[in-house]
């Protein structure tokens, strides 16, 4: 998380975290992408992260080490400036 302004926590198969990506390619913010698994596979790892920020769903998205959600919350912290 510190060497990454902007890191995005998803899974495979999951059309959010690709939202998430799209809008920041779109804005031209580069970031760092961690997925851990599908549905069905790797869904130890994907709890324990759950676990540990209390955010439910993914994608998780993190601005210089703060969660702020997932892709709604991003795409809003986009239209209303820099980030």
């Amino acid at each position: 998380m510190a060497a990454n302004d902007i890191v995005v926590v998803g899974m495979r198969m999951n059309p959010f975290p690709k939202k998430a990506r799209k809008l920041l390619d779109a804005a031209g913010k580069p970031y760092k992408y961690l997925e851990y698994g599908s549905y069905l596979g790797d869904w130890h790892r994907r709890l324990a992260i759950k676990l540990w920020t209390g955010w439910p769903t993914y994608p998780m998205v993190f601005v210089k080490g703060v969660l702020i959600g997932g892709a709604s919350e991003l795409e809003k912290l986009l239209a209303t400036g820099p980030l």
